[in-house]
Parts: structure tokens; C-alpha cells; sequence
């Protein structure tokens, strides 16, 4: 199998994985920055951790919490060869970013992609994670343009697009990073730990 046959079989289940051009941004970072350690926060089917376990020479622990979709990464990760380079962690992300600051956890990426809502209480944990000169990727940060929409936007989707409009003013204002936000795809932002 490939990983082109692996984001197909995410498309038709409805499952999502990251987009084809915020792919390639991900996988720039991983080339330039050539991190050692990496936390993904929203594993998926392990499309992603894939993508950046072939670019770069990491180790990587992957948080998610559908014990389904984690299955299914373990055995795409077996598949690619990759498994000694993952430390799977089914938990909710939450809980699982306060484990691995408890235990004194540093990275030098983290690729943010759990649920939108959530990520302005993962920041100050994120920020706790990451090394000095560490890098924040963030995708999804306009929700399908949601976030930058001037208009009503429904019940259901408000709570996370207004959370997420917080989570960008704290990277805006937030003068321990430095920031640049990409309106490609569905949004997405890199922030470099000063």
C-alpha cells in the first residue's frame, strides 16, 4: 500500500487528513527544521505521521482518541516500517499534553490537528512541550473559511470558530513566537518558538 492509496481510503471513509498543500508545507518543515522529536495531536489513520516520519529522522508520539482509528494507524505505521519510531497514546489530548508535561516532555515540532475547538486550551500546554527555536504547525485554523467569515455562523459550528478565532489573536499577540498564517487549504499556521 501506498500513502497515496492510505489519504484515498481517509477521503472515502469520511475520515480527515491533511491537505495536499499544507502536505507539502508540513513536509518543508520537517526537511528544514530536521526535528528529533515530534507530537502529532490528532493521529487519525496515521497519514500525517507518516508524511513526517519520511522526511525527516524523528521519533514521533501520536495522541487520539478513537481507539479505531489508532488500530488502524499502528498497522499503517507496521506497514511503512515505522512502528519503533511511534509511541502511540489513546487518550483524550487534553489529558494526554497534561501527562507529558507532568513528565517533563520537550519537542522540537509539534503538528497541531486535533479538534478545533480545543486548541486554545492546548496552548499553554503546547508551549510548555516545545524547545526553544521549537515550531507550532497548526492546520485548520479557518475552518472552511468559518473564521474569517463576516457573517452568522450556525449553532453548531460557533463554539469552534469562535474558540479558534482566540487560538489566532493569542499566536497574533502571543510575542513568544513568531507567527505566519497561510490562507491555503483550510488554513494553517507556523509558529517558531523565539
Amino acid at each position: 500500500m501506498t500513502l497515496e492509496e492510505i489519504a484515498n481510503r481517509a477521503r472515502e471513509g469520511y475520515i480527515p487528513i491533511i491537505r495536499d498543500n499544507t502536505a507539502q508545507a508540513l513536509i518543508s518543515v520537517c526537511k528544514e527544521k530536521n526535528p528529533k522529536k515530534i507530537l502529532e495531536i490528532g493521529t487519525a489513520i496515521g497519514y500525517s505521521g507518516l508524511l513526517m516520519l519520511q522526511n525527516c529522522q524523528a521519533y514521533l508520539y501520536t495522541i487520539e482518541k478513537d481507539e479505531q482509528r489508532l488500530a488502524e494507524a499502528e498497522k499503517n505505521f507496521k506497514l511503512f516500517g515505522q512502528e519503533a519510531r511511534v509511541k502511540l497514546i489513546l487518550d483524550d489530548a487534553l489529558i494526554a499534553l497534561e501527562k507529558l508535561c507532568k513528565d517533563n516532555e520537550k519537542f522540537d515540532l509539534i503538528f497541531l490537528d486535533g479538534a478545533k475547538g480545543q486548541y486554545i486550551k492546548y496552548y499553554p500546554l503546547i508551549k510548555k512541550l516545545l524547545n526553544h527555536d521549537g515550531i507550532l504547525f497548526t492546520d485548520n485554523i479557518y475552518m472552511h473559511g468559518m473564521v474569517k467569515s463576516e457573517g452568522k455562523i450556525a449553532h453548531k459550528h460557533r463554539s469552534m470558530v469562535v474558540n479558534l478565532r482566540k487560538y489566532i489573536e493569542l499566536l497574533k499577540n502571543d510575542k513568544d513566537f513568531t507567527t505566519n498564517f497561510y490562507d491555503i487549504d483550510d488554513g494553517y499556521s507556523i509558529s517558531k518558538l523565539n
